[in-house]
């Protein structure tokens, strides 16, 4: 389990602060939301929320992956989703989880309890203001995923997801007139095959493919180096300003 030592406290040191729902709170407002505070922890695999539970909480995403599940009736599973650091978890004003949360990799999890969370929306627009932002830039990757998931090739999946999680998780840097980004890839060839609708050995083959081609250069299964982030997007099919990319 994740020690949770070194996130408790202020916020001045938090890896979202500029990307969370509280972004734009001044010193004041960072204390009013540290008095409904908590940190969770979650290993791998294990249910953060149940469909249909009631949802005592809502917070974000500060380190690690986790993903949106629906179960059909006969018992089928369709990932729906992830979620990445920074990520807003749990909808102000419902009560129930529409998704089963299960944490994908080790997750840690930034908590408000719901109801003072709320009335804070409704007293500080600006907080409301960034969640409707999060909120539609969420809707953004939803309909650019159905792109992805229904039209795009294998190749161009892989070269997506691997664009999604290395424009939250790297920063650029100029390298010999290219961007550059480097990072480690949270989740196993396993749950991108079961998150693109691939199969293992597909996932593989184009990883491998993506590497023999130069776009991206692997150091071990998790480490990534891309050499030219361009190319990458090339490879998606995308550009970058991209509705995913957000």
């Amino acid at each position: 389990m994740t020690d949770l030592t070194k996130f408790v406290g202020g916020c001045e040191n938090c890896p979202i602060q500029h990307r969370a729902v509280c972004a734009r709170c001044d010193a004041d407002e960072l204390d009013r939301l540290e008095e409904m505070k908590y940190y969770r922890s979650f290993e791998a695999g294990q249910t953060i929320i149940w469909s249909g539970d009631r949802m005592e909480f809502v917070g974000s995403v500060v380190s690690g992956i986790a993903s949106l599940t629906q179960t059909m009736e006969d018992g089928r599973t369709q990932m729906v989703g992830l979620l990445l650091p920074s990520d807003f978890v749990g909808r102000p004003g419902r009560e129930a989880a529409t998704y089963d949360v299960v944490a994908t990799t080790d997750v840690v999890m930034c908590c408000f309890r719901r109801k003072p969370f709320e009335t804070m929306m409704v007293e500080t627009p600006h907080v409301a203001q960034r969640l409707l932002e999060m909120t539609l830039d969420e809707l953004d990757a939803a309909r650019e995923w159905m792109l992805v998931l229904g039209r795009k090739t294998a190749r161009e999946k892989i070269a997506s997801l691997l664009s999604i999680i290395g424009r939250r998780d790297a920063a650029l840097k100029l390298v010999n007139g290219h961007e550059e980004m480097v990072f480690d890839l949270p989740l196993t060839r396993e749950a991108m095959a079961d998150y693109l609708g691939l199969t293992l050995e597909t996932v593989s083959r184009q990883i491998s493919a993506l590497k023999k081609d130069g776009v991206i250069v692997l150091d071990g299964k998790r480490h990534v180096t891309v050499p030219d982030f361009q190319r990458l997007l090339d490879e998606a099919g995308d550009d970058s300003d991209g509705g995913m990319m957000a």
